[in-house]
């Protein structure tokens, strides 16, 4: 339990919060150059874009909602 008598969520547990509709937008350096990556809430790389504008786009495409991560 945690300081508020809570028990804390398993990663498992934190990995399920938006399975079916959140991805994760992270941007990564690859050869020197800014991309963008989409990553299920389960961390699986779902594609890689060459701007955030267009992940978000990609995203909202597929009924999903966007997130950053840094």
């Amino acid at each position: 339990m945690d300081m508020l008598g809570q028990t804390p969520l398993t990663k498992e547990d934190f990995v399920a919060f938006g399975i079916e509709d959140t991805a994760y937008v992270r941007p990564v350096i690859v050869n020197g150059r800014k991309i963008h990556v989409i990553h299920a809430a389960d961390g699986t790389i779902l594609t890689a874009v060459s701007d955030r504008d267009i992940a978000f786009i990609t995203i909202r495409q597929y009924e999903m909602n966007p997130v950053s991560v840094h």
